[in-house]
C-alpha cells in the first residue's frame, strides 16, 4: 500500500491552512517552471498534508498567470497521492446560494490560453476525463462537511472560464441555460493535469455570488466576492482539518482509474519519443518509468 499524503490547493481567500502541526516550508523547482509559492508541509492528526496557495501569498497571480503544470509537478514530486482543490465560484442556480460548498463531479473547459497538458509533440498521451473527480475523495469531503455542519451539495458541473474578467450577461445566461451549476476561473487545466499525474483529485467550489444572470444580483464585483470569501475561509479550514483527521493512513486505490491513468494513454512509440520531453516528464511518469 502507498502512504496517503494529501495535497491542498487553496484558492481565493485560502492562503494558508490553520492547524498544521510540525509545519515547515520548502521551495520546490520543476522542469515546467516555478510553482505559485513554496510548499508548506505539516500534519493534522496522523495525516501528512502539503499546502499550496494557488494565487501565491498576497494573491499576486491571475487565474491565467498560474503555472498549473509546475504546481501539479511540485506536489507530485513530494509524494502527494490525493489532491483537494478549494476555489471560489459563481452560481447559476437559485438553490446554490452564497456560502454553500459544492463538491464538483464534472467540468466544462472554456479556457483558451493555458498549457493544458504535460504531453505534446515528442510524446503524445490521451488520458480519460470522463469522470474527472475521484469518487472516494469526494465522498470523504462530503462526510467531513456533514460532520462539521457545513452546508454543501454533492455533485455539480463547474464551467471554467478564462477570465480574469467576470462573465457578460449573455455568457451567464448561456451557461445557465446549458444546465451548468457553477463558474470559476481555476479548475482547468488543474483537473486535467492532476489526472495526467495520476493523482486522485476533487474540487470544493465555494459559492460567493450568483454571477450576473440573477435579476437581484446583476453585478459581480471583487468587494462583494471577497466579503463572502472571507466568511467561507473559516469553513474551508474546518472542512480540510476534519478531512485530514479522518483520512485513512494508506491511499485508497481509486475506482475512477486516476491511479493508472497513463497505463494505456501513451500512443507515441518508445523509439520516437523526444528525450528532452521525457526528461521533463520524469516525475509525472515516474510509475511507468520505474
Amino acid at each position: 500500500m502507498t502512504k496517503a499524503i494529501v495535497g491542498i490547493i487553496g484558492g481565493s481567500g485560502v492562503y494558508h491552512l490553520p492547524g498544521l502541526e510540525d509545519e515547515r516550508e520548502e521551495h520546490v523547482s520543476t522542469p515546467w517552471g516555478e510553482p505559485s509559492d513554496s510548499l508548506r508541509f505539516g500534519r493534522i492528526g496522523g495525516t501528512e498534508a502539503v499546502f499550496l496557495p494557488r494565487h501565491g501569498r498576497g494573491h499576486r497571480l491571475s487565474p491565467s498567470g498560474i503555472n498549473y503544470r509546475a504546481n501539479i509537478d511540485a506536489l507530485k514530486q513530494v509524494g502527494v497521492t490525493d489532491l483537494v482543490s478549494v476555489s471560489a465560484c459563481g452560481s447559476f442556480k437559485q438553490e446554490l446560494d452564497p456560502g454553500l460548498f459544492v463538491i464538483i463531479d464534472q467540468f466544462v473547459d472554456r479556457t483558451v490560453g493555458r498549457d493544458a497538458s504535460f504531453f505534446g509533440n515528442g510524446c503524445v498521451a490521451h488520458v480519460s476525463m470522463a469522470h474527472p473527480v475521484a469518487p472516494l475523495l469526494a465522498a470523504r469531503l462530503a462526510k467531513a462537511a456533514e460532520a462539521e455542519g457545513i452546508r454543501y451539495k454533492s455533485g455539480g458541473t463547474y464551467v471554467c472560464m478564462e477570465g480574469p474578467q467576470f462573465s457578460s450577461l449573455a455568457e451567464s445566461l448561456g451557461y445557465k441555460a446549458a444546465g451548468y451549476d457553477v463558474i470559476g476561473m481555476t479548475a482547468m487545466p488543474e483537473a486535467k493535469l492532476a489526472r495526467e499525474a495520476e493523482l486522485s483529485y476533487a474540487t470544493v467550489a465555494m459559492v460567493t455570488d450568483f454571477d450576473c444572470w440573477h435579476p437581484d444580483h446583476q453585478h459581480v464585483d471583487v468587494a462583494a466576492v471577497i466579503k463572502v470569501v472571507q466568511a467561507n475561509a473559516g469553513n474551508a479550514a474546518r472542512l480540510v482539518a476534519r478531512l485530514l483527521r479522518d483520512f485513512p493512513a494508506d491511499h485508497e486505490p481509486c475506482p475512477d482509474g486516476s491511479d493508472t491513468a497513463l497505463t494505456n494513454a501513451m500512443i507515441t512509440a518508445p523509439e520516437a519519443r523526444d528525450p528532452a520531453l521525457m526528461q521533463k516528464l520524469n516525475t509525472i511518469m515516474g510509475r511507468i518509468n520505474r
